[in-house]
């Protein structure tokens, strides 16, 4: 340990294997939740909001600590460092779990000890000795060859964390890597996270998008397989989700305000459910993102984490891999709290919409359903809405069904309606003669038309 490294360590802040305790009050529960976890390190000295307060560090205290640890149940192996006014205490991950202090059973979850119910102390007896996914060393990875470091400096950019120390010590201070015979070795997290083709080294790691024409599974109109890393397959992922659902605009005072048939923080949410929760020691299926007509459906392989019973399902939080938890968290895409079912279900009430349907039976599926109403109707991709200014009612004309693609080439258009049948067909990645003969399909409908010249013209989206 030296200045820089307690430095980055304090702006990283508190998190899966680091904890700040500035007296021993409650120092065994720490002991024994890293023990029942993956291990961590408790600075004995540092306040919780990452201030050096500092202790008196003595042979007295040092035995105090050693005591606590002895009189766990069974003992914690631990090792105890001293640096300027700090008492560092490195906890091991305990051989011989489950490890309770007076207080009773406890366990890391995210920055957080969180003391364990029945159902979770049985779970970790029955369970000792497996591995997790997430911290397991991969053996295939090349650090030379397959470590991309502009993800790690775009990581710690939206971490906000300063990088000040080499870039092995911010993987170790991360839980990411171990130092086996000189060589560094990457775990899981690490591949999923940094690696420069994750997919070339965990297979199974990619998550596939697809939608479908109908309400069946049968006719496909776009389909991807997003091979990228955690946070990229993320944002590719709602990408494609926005790309390929209805949307709805209303107009008042000149001002446009997007409606989207879903909503995105909904989805989001369900996504990065997926990704986090998803078992990856099943190597023979993957993340999946379905949309239908009537139906969005995102589903992993896994069900319940360990330890997570049905009635406790929306209430409490364990996490299947914890340490790619750890990450998404430090990057503010996970809650500290398992409140992840809650928000999806608020943002669907708020919407008006039913909420979404769970379904745990191997694969945990979620599937969000589309109220069929006057801003989004069934089979309908654009609406442009504009209050009327007289309460007279006027005639409705029925709109004329747009298929998928016609669609996806409004939607290109509301955002840059300067665009040309080339520029649209590179976004597409279609043919110009495809955007063509669909261009003039949407002018029959009266959808669209073409104002001005073809060098300085542009495309009016019409009612």
């Amino acid at each position: 340990m030296n200045k820089k490294e307690l430095e980055f360590i304090l702006q990283k802040g508190e998190g899966l294997k680091v904890e700040f305790k500035e007296s021993l009050k409650n120092i065994d529960k720490e002991i024994v939740a890293f023990a029942n976890s993956e291990g961590g390190k408790i600075f004995l000295g540092v306040s919780d909001n990452n201030k050096v307060k500092g202790v008196k560090v003595d042979n007295k205290l040092k035995s105090q600590v050693q005591d606590i640890a002895n009189n766990c149940d069974p003992a914690v192996n631990m090792d105890i460092k001293e640096f300027e006014n700090i008492l560092i205490i490195d906890v091991d991950e305990g051989s011989n779990k489950p490890h309770r202090c007076k207080e009773g059973f406890f366990i890391r979850i995210g920055p957080n000890s969180q003391k364990m119910d029945r159902g979770q102390i049985l779970d970790i007896a029955i369970g000792e000795g497996k591995i997790r996914f997430d911290e397991k060393i991969n053996k295939d990875f090349d650090f030379n060859k397959d470590f991309d470091k502009d993800k790690l400096d775009d990581f710690l950019k939206k971490a906000d964390i300063t990088k000040t120390i080499r870039t092995e010590d911010v993987l170790s201070n991360l839980g990411l890597t171990k130092r086996i015979k000189e060589k560094i070795m990457f775990n899981n997290t690490g591949v999923l996270f940094f690696a420069r083709s994750p997919c070339d080294v965990i297979r199974q790691a990619y998550v596939t998008c697809i939608r479908f024409s109908g309400t069946e599974r049968v006719d496909i109109i776009d389909k991807v397989d997003l091979k990228g890393d955690v946070i990229s397959n993320i944002e590719d992922a709602i990408k494609f989700v926005r790309r390929n659902t209805r949307i709805s605009y209303e107009i008042k005072d000149i001002k446009r305000k997007e409606i989207p048939e879903y909503p995105i923080e909904a989805i989001r949410e369900a996504i990065i459910n997926a990704i986090l929760h998803r078992d990856y020691f099943e190597k023979g299926a993957n993340v999946f993102i379905n949309i239908f007509d009537d139906k969005l459906e995102v589903y992993n392989p896994g069900g319940l984490p360990k330890g997570l019973g049905k009635s406790d399902f929306g209430k409490k939080g364990i996490r299947r891999n914890p340490l790619i938890a750890d990450l998404l968290h430090r990057v503010g895409y996970v809650e500290k709290a398992g409140t992840g079912i809650q928000r999806m279900q608020k943002a669907m009430q708020k919407r008006g919409l039913p909420k979404p349907k769970i379904d745990i039976t191997g694969f945990f599926t979620i599937t969000f359903f589309h109220k069929v109403g006057e801003n989004i109707t069934d089979n309908q991709s654009l609406i442009l809405k504009t209050p009327q200014k007289t309460p007279q009612k006027t005639p409705q004309k029925t709109p004329q069904k747009l298929t998928g693609l016609e669609s996806n080439i409004l939607k290109v258009l509301i955002l840059d309606q300067g665009l040309t049948r080339r520029e649209i067909a590179a976004k597409l990645k279609l043919s110009e003669e495809t955007i063509k003969e669909y261009l003039d399909k949407l002018k029959k409908k009266g959808k669209l038309r073409r104002v001005g010249g073809r060098k300085t013209g542009y495309w009016e989206i019409l009612k």
